[in-house]
């Protein structure tokens, strides 16, 4: 049996960059416990549901079809989505679960321009409630951050089998080829035959930016006026500008920027040069919210706020924070606090001896 969950190990937050405490989400997630320890998932218990997708901050679990799914969204002059339990009335999607929060952002964008209405069973009834239930808290926060948001219209019909009740109804499928692809040659159009029956042959795709960000930025350019709900990083007085949030970030979303003074007359190759300014460049597009840099900041000077964003500032560069790292007052050693001494010199100074901490 082929599953179209497809785990692209390329894009893991744990193989991009090794982490003390690896990311167990789409693990502890699965409502079906139908993936192992190594990202191998188990046909006979994977539904599709898609939870492992929605809760992946980086785009290692995907649906095989979510391709054709945002192309649909993008070409489509009207959009209607239906689960599998629903009646058969517009582009199907393996269950609500799938949606993270910027697909549910690229709905609500979308939804401002042509209108948007998704079809479900009854969600209370299906297997995979635990994964719709999921899907739903995200929605919840959203509209909590975004409560003027454009309407998606949620529609609760469930496929009873009455195949004459939906009789003369059009069916709203995705077009059968963008232009794009229909300049492609046989050898491309065979091989994405080959993909559809085989999904997991192109599993070692790797793209920095998680495909839901990508189809997100790309239905914000039409809205660049609009502002979106998005959690960006901030810093706190408490920052020692050490720069470690910057080397833990997986996905490059912080850079640091440190100009240095050189030491006049350094012969001695392991003395460092003394750094006087650091300066904290934020990417909102690509930060997926792990939160690493959080848990690694020992001075507890980073948080997520929610803020609103525009085009411009979701794509850009913004400064989060300036400062100089310190340095101890005896022997020059940079240090990772805020007090004067390193370590060695506290130990060693009869009047401070005892009085430090790690």
């Amino acid at each position: 049996m082929t599953c179209q969950m497809v785990y692209h190990q390329g894009n893991c937050l744990n193989t991009k960059k090794p982490y003390a405490r690896s990311c167990r989400l789409c693990i502890e997630n699965c409502p079906h416990q139908a993936i192992s320890p190594y990202r191998e998932i188990d046909t006979k218990r994977c539904t599709e549901c898609g939870a492992c997708m929605a809760v992946c901050p980086s785009g290692g679990f995907v649906d095989h079809s979510i391709d054709r799914y945002f192309d649909y969204l993008i070409e489509s002059d009207e959009i209607v989505l239906n689960c599998p339990k629903a009646v058969p009335q517009g582009f199907e999607i393996p269950c609500l679960g799938m949606l993270d929060r910027d697909s549910w952002l690229t709905l609500f964008l979308l939804a401002k321009e042509k209108k948007t209405t998704m079809i479900t069973g009854r969600c209370s009834e299906c297997e995979d409630r635990a994964a719709c239930a999921v899907s739903v808290e995200i929605f919840k926060q959203l509209h909590a951050d975004w409560p003027e948001h454009p309407v998606v219209q949620i529609q609760v019909r469930p496929d009873q089998g009455n195949l004459q009740e939906y009789e003369g109804q059009e069916e709203k499928k995705p077009k059968p080829a963008s232009q794009k692809d229909a300049g492609l040659g046989w050898r491309q159009r065979s091989w994405a035959k080959i993909e559809e029956f085989l999904p997991n042959i192109a599993a070692d795709e790797v793209y920095p930016i998680p495909k839901s960000r990508q189809r997100l930025i790309e239905a914000f350019e039409t809205s660049a006026e609009e502002k979106i709900p998005f959690p960006a990083l901030t810093v706190m007085d408490s920052c020692i500008s050490c720069g470690v949030c910057a080397a833990i970030c997986p996905q490059g979303a912080l850079q640091k920027r440190e100009k240095k003074d050189p030491v006049p007359g350094n012969e001695d190759q392991t003395k460092e040069d003394k750094i006087t300014s650091l300066r904290l460049i934020f990417e909102p597009q690509k930060c997926v919210q792990c939160r690493r840099c959080i848990e690694t900041c020992r001075a507890k000077a980073l948080e997520f706020n929610t803020k609103p964003l525009s085009h411009r500032l979701l794509t850009g560069k913004i400064l989060i924070h300036q400062g100089s790292p310190n340095y101890c007052s005896r022997c020059g050693k940079r240090i990772f606090d805020h007090g004067e001494l390193c370590l060695v010199c506290s130990t060693n100074n009869p009047e401070t001896r005892g009085f430090f901490s790690l």
